[in-house]
């Protein structure tokens, strides 16, 4: 693998290895596997997978891996270098990172001399025979080496003349990248790029005298000082040509530079070549992914993937987006898988209804007497406790009521909620009773749940389940309930909120009430509503397209 072009950039995504440290993160094998492939898919070129020989899980990873190799990345296990005073053919860790069978690897050995000597506990120059015995023997074994130089700048900074042995170390035995790793996430990008200028005039000065290709040089930061990803952009504008990092910045402490952010400044603001364009539309869909493999909430407010990246909800930003998008947002939401999402608040204007409207496939102008009949009815709504901007399927059934185009799947008659008292602690079963009518048919069913609102959610879907089996795809994924105005005990308002999915979207819907379980109700029911909404608006565009 060589670079080809002053414009090509390698990335190197290490969410399989560094991103798990991530506090209260953890895969399975079938986790890790999964996102392999969904790496690979992005076009990803490394993938670093774990550290096999460390634990039985990764020593698995790369075993499967073999079974069903990835299409085009190259999959990298990642070692230290030997213990001191050992032989690197004789190092068992070793053993296990040759066992992967795959064409790279990544060792890490320390650059701080005060990791050296405190960490360690061995003299210099046994940690630089370490470096070069280690490297050594894997490039004997037909490996291909990438070497992490850990606490890199913090060593550089402290003794800059030992920091530049460890690296030239790593390069005259058969390194080809060494990998300057911010590893406490301290440095600031102007230290960046003084050092990796520094870094790479040495390199091709001690080379230039051998017959050894010069190394590469790339870069690896954490985010403890917030400067993960404007760290890394220093090191490739001042020669950096490898970018390791994670998606959503996943990573031990604060984290690692996030991949999700880099890729698009790397590739649409300072013009280098990382993925595809095809690719780079995949990057909103695949933060999502892994963040619902590792059962972590998305970050809504993430740059560039972020359901909130490009939101919109002021009356005038919206009016001035809907005229030229370029008046609030600096690149097109598509050319990172993303899309535009106007918010309906109590801040919000005309022009708001009439682009959230437009989005549902409604035309409507400012003169029509619905739109501003929708504005106000959203306002008073929001005054008593609504808020729409996190409950957009309700607003959806809410214009589409307001246009007389809202279907009636159902009704509900009535219902009722049990809950026993056992020694003043409620039962973990409750007991729910709902009356409803389809089509002119009504239906009487009970169903019990970890608590009331899992209850009247059963009950609800056992009576429509004979009429509306798509519901059965359709899963209750959050629930939240916020009282609003607290200092009036029990008497104040709740408002529930609740997330559904259908494994592939995922939509919220709002409850206000006096009454918990009346809010609960209503924002129960609503998710149903929705859910079944979008299965038959997508089953009417199927038959459009197939005729």
């Amino acid at each position: 693998m060589s670079i080809t072009s002053s414009s090509q950039l390698w990335l190197y995504d290490t969410t399989l290895r560094d991103g798990t440290q991530r506090e209260g993160l953890s895969v399975s094998i079938e986790d890790k596997l999964r996102i392999a492939h969904r790496l690979d898919e992005l076009g990803i070129p490394f993938i670093e997978g774990g550290w096999p020989g460390a634990n039985p899980k990764d020593v698995q990873f790369f075993w499967q891996l073999q079974e069903n190799p990835l299409k085009q990345a190259e999959i990298v296990p990642f070692c230290s270098t030997r213990r001191p005073h050992t032989q690197a053919s004789d190092e068992p860790m070793l053993q296990a990172i040759l066992a992967a069978s795959t064409r790279w690897v990544t060792i890490f050995g320390k650059s701080w001399d005060l990791q050296v000597t405190e960490g360690l506990k061995t003299t210099l120059d046994e940690n630089l025979a370490m470096i070069r015995d280690t490297v050594e023997y894997l490039r004997s074994q037909g490996r291909r080496v990438i070497y992490d130089a850990e606490h890199w700048f913090d060593g550089y900074k402290q003794n800059p003349e030992y920091a530049l042995k460890t690296i030239t170390t790593a390069a005259l035995a058969g390194a080809e990248w060494i990998v300057l790793c911010d590893t406490n996430g301290g440095t600031l990008p102007h230290e960046i790029t003084e050092i990796v200028n520094a870094v790479i005039n040495h390199l091709s000065l001690v080379m230039s005298s051998t017959a050894i290709i010069t190394p590469q040089v790339g870069i690896h930061t954490h985010n403890d000082s917030e400067m993960a990803v404007a760290n890394a952009l220093a090191a490739v504008m001042a020669g950096a040509k490898m970018v390791q990092g994670t998606i959503n910045g996943y990573g031990e402490r604060c984290g690692n530079a996030n991949l999700c952010s880099l890729i698009p400044n790397l590739q649409l603001k300072l013009g280098y070549s990382c993925i595809g364009e095809h690719q780079l539309s995949q990057l909103t869909e695949t933060s999502r992914f892994v963040s619902e493999v590792v059962n972590l909430a998305p970050d809504d407010h993430a740059p560039f993937v972020g359901r909130s990246a490009f939101a919109h909800k002021g009356g005038i930003h919206v009016s001035a987006v809907e005229r030229n998008p370029l008046t609030y947002e600096h690149i097109q939401p598509e050319q990172v898988g993303n899309n535009r999402r106007i918010i309906i608040s109590e801040q919000s204007g005309l022009s708001n209804v009439l682009a959230k409207a437009k989005s549902l496939g409604i035309e409507l102008n400012k003169n029509d007497p619905q739109a501003r009949q929708i504005l106000e009815k959203m306002k008073k709504l929001e005054s008593e406790g609504y808020q729409f901007e996190a409950a957009e399927a309700s607003f959806s059934l809410l214009m589409y009521e307001a246009l007389g185009r809202r279907q009636k799947f159902f009704d509900v008659n009535g219902f009722q909620v049990h809950c026993d008292l056992v020694e003043g602690k409620a039962n973990t079963n409750s007991l729910a009773t709902i009356k409803i009518s389809v089509n002119g048919e009504n239906i009487l069913a009970a169903a019990e749940g970890n608590g009331p609102v899992a209850a009247l959610d059963a009950a609800l879907r056992k009576a429509l389940i004979n009429f509306y089996p798509q519901i059965a795809d359709f899963e209750l994924t959050d629930y939240k309930v916020r009282i609003l105005n607290g200092n009036t005990g029990t008497a104040a308002i709740t408002r529930a909120l609740v997330e559904s999915g259908n494994g592939q979207k995922r939509w919220s819907t709002i409850g206000v009430s006096a009454n918990i379980l009346e809010a609960s109700y209503q924002a129960v029911v609503e998710g149903l509503e929705y859910g079944l909404l979008l299965y038959f608006q997508a089953e009417k565009k199927l038959r459009v397209k197939n005729l």
